[in-house]
């Protein structure tokens, strides 16, 4: 694997964080799930996408001078016999593009000699537990030598501003990624969807953790080496909560089930959500809402472009569902008043209750802020029609090729006073992911189908 990304991205840091700064990053630690067994190990996204090193137990420094080194797991042929193959100081210069490494025990030692004469230390704030306080306990060691000339760095910075931006917009190296963890988890929805429909035309019992083998299985078939997150597999009325997990629910003919699941690979999420009917039929009502769903991504779509900005496609979404809410029955216009009066009074918000999108990237919501950097004092305030909260507002990105967002619009509609019976229990979000160009977006999720007609076609299959 070429280093050069990697490489270039330190450079950047190094450039960031002044000449004579340091940055340190640790990767995530390793976290007991019960005894003698660990999760799954999943290393730190800033700490991958500077290095290309997935072991655990290893730290980066990067110096302003524009040198790299790293800490890591010593060769140890015994421990490789239980734990697996370690890289070691000896090679990681060669293998990663570091300038030094040394074993990780070795850390406590040589880092208060780095940070001396040094006037910022940068580290990720908030993200490791007890990371501030163990440079606390290095500075002070720095404090302890300046009868001797040391210079203590007087200031401590969050490192997170800059590799935020930084990760923000994707290069051509994690696109590509990102496209084939798209593909990988395309063809597991389709693999899901078919195989609801094959069950129940066979006459055989299909369970949401059914559909779930499913996902995972064309997951590692594909390559993949995790999901992204945890896989919403939601039959019948569970379509109605956002954040459900697969569970033991039956899938039966006439309902809907929404599926949001997607792989990781080589560290990048894909995140995609299709809701079909079970057995492969629309009904009615459940066709009604899927098209207006359809519709108000079609217009988040068309309204993701460069120069935009991010907050556009959900204004774009709220208007069409806002509009279709008054068409179907779902809101009374007596009450509620015209698309403008829903859209001001947030009468959309007990069908429609989320953003229609969010980063994508190394992290499944990713990092990076929704806010125009340059126009950051621009506030405004206003008064939530709803909780009657405060809220300020500040001009939300500009959108610039290269970044990836989500685009996922939904209705879910729970039995209430007024909302129309054929309507009850209906669950939908349709979810792609968003590439932006300079005339628009590519959606890399497209190998599973959204059309209606389409999604028939695919299940009869």
């Amino acid at each position: 694997m070429s280093t050069t990304p990697y490489a270039d991205r330190r450079a950047r840091v190094a450039a960031q964080i002044g000449a004579d700064g340091i940055a340190l990053i640790p990767t995530a630690p390793e976290r007991p799930r019960n005894r003698d067994s660990d999760f799954l190990y999943r290393h730190d996204s800033y700490f991958y996408y500077l290095t290309g090193f997935s072991e655990p137990n290893a730290w980066l420094v990067i110096t302003g001078d524009g040198r790299s080194t790293l800490f890591c797991a010593p060769k140890d042929l015994e421990r490789e016999i239980w734990d697996g193959y370690r890289l070691g100081p000896e090679a990681a210069p060669a293998a990663l593009g570091v300038d030094a490494a040394h074993a990780i025990d070795e850390l406590g030692q040589r880092l208060p000699r780095l940070l001396e004469n040094r006037d910022a230390v940068w580290y990720p704030f908030a993200i490791h537990a007890g990371l501030e306080a163990r440079v606390g306990g290095w500075l002070n060691q720095v404090r302890a030598r300046v009868r001797y000339g040391a210079l203590c760095p007087e200031q401590q910075r969050d490192l997170c501003a800059v590799l935020d931006e930084m990760r923000l917009v994707k290069d051509a190296h994690e696109q590509d990624i990102m496209r084939r963890a798209a593909g990988i988890s395309a063809r597991a929805h389709v693999r899901a969807m078919q195989y609801a429909a094959r069950g129940l035309r066979a006459g055989r019992e299909v369970r949401e953790y059914h559909l779930d083998a499913e996902l995972l299985h064309e997951f590692r078939l594909g390559g993949s080496q995790y999901p992204a997150y945890s896989s919403i597999v939601a039959a019948g009325a569970n379509a109605c909560v956002l954040h459900y997990r697969a569970d033991a629910a039956p899938v039966r003919a006439g309902e809907l089930v929404l599926i949001d699941a997607g792989c990781e690979l080589d560290s990048y999420a894909s995140d995609i959500t299709r809701t079909f009917p079970a057995d492969g039929r629309w009904s009615g009502p459940q066709r009604e809402l899927y098209e207006l769903v359809l519709a108000s991504q079609e217009a988040a779509v068309a309204a993701t472009r460069a120069g935009a900005r991010f907050n556009d496609p959900h204004d774009a979404t709220v208007k069409v569902l806002a509009q279709g809410l008054l068409d179907v029955g779902l809101l009374d216009r007596d009450k509620v008043g015209g698309v403008d009066d829903v859209i001001e009074k947030r009468a959309y918000f007990q069908f429609y209750m989320h953003r229609t999108g969010h980063w994508l990237g190394m992290d499944v919501h990713d990092c990076g802020s929704y806010v125009e950097p340059s126009e950051v004092g621009a506030v405004s305030e206003r008064q939530d029609p709803l909780s009657g909260e405060v809220i300020k507002n500040r001009p939300s990105r500009v959108l610039r090729p290269g970044m990836v967002l989500t685009i996922e619009p939904g209705l879910y509609v729970r039995p209430a006073e007024g909302v129309p019976e054929r309507f009850h229990h209906i669950g939908i979000r349709i979810e792609d992911d968003a590439i932006v160009t300079d005339g628009g977006c590519e959606l890399i999720t497209r190998d599973v189908p959204v059309r209606p007609s389409e999604i028939e076609a695919l299940m009869r299959g």
